[in-house]
């Protein structure tokens, strides 16, 4: 693979069941191991926020206002990736939240998805939590983790520096 995308998303709730939305969405290129481009936004869907979901990313429903809105979002968002294959640490949230929200304004996306958690869990056993912060401690030791942890685009970040230490 030339190129890859790491993603991650910060939404409304935990669940698209329960009307649960992406209201920030971060995105990371990687080319040959480096990161060369990236794409983030928060997104102003209009959907209430859950406690729990502020609790984690800490983003309020005034930090959305006047932010753009999903149908100006996601057409960006998919040329960016193009048909690069995605990652994320707990691929799977992020993949059916971001088909949902493609979905809602039209949009399909048929990349290729694969999962940190699930490398982490492969190649590092001895863990005793593969949660994206304790791998990317264990791995890097010696950088520190930025503040704004459960923020996508810093998410997004740490799981490209993963995959890029775990198939390297």
């Amino acid at each position: 693979m030339d190129r890859i995308v790491a993603v991650d998303s910060e939404t409304t709730g935990l669940s698209i069941i329960h009307g649960g939305r992406i209201i920030e969405i971060g995105a990371v290129a990687i080319e040959n191991g480096v990161m060369t481009d990236e794409f983030s936004t928060l997104i102003d869907t209009g959907v209430a926020m859950t406690y729990g979901a502020f609790m984690v990313h800490g983003i309020s429903e005034d930090m959305l206002k006047g932010k753009p809105k999903p149908v100006e979002v996601w057409p960006e968002f998919l040329k960016f990736v193009g048909n690069s294959p995605l990652i994320a640490h707990n691929a799977r949230f992020d993949r059916e939240f971001i088909r949902r929200e493609l979905y809602l304004i039209g949009h399909t996306i048929n990349n290729r998805w694969e999962c940190t958690l699930k490398l982490a869990r492969k190649r590092l056993p001895e863990l005793h939590s593969h949660k994206l912060a304790t791998v990317y401690k264990f791995l890097f030791s010696e950088k520190e983790i930025c503040a704004n942890i459960h923020r996508a685009l810093v998410d997004a970040k740490m799981a490209a520096e993963i995959w890029v230490e775990l198939k390297g």
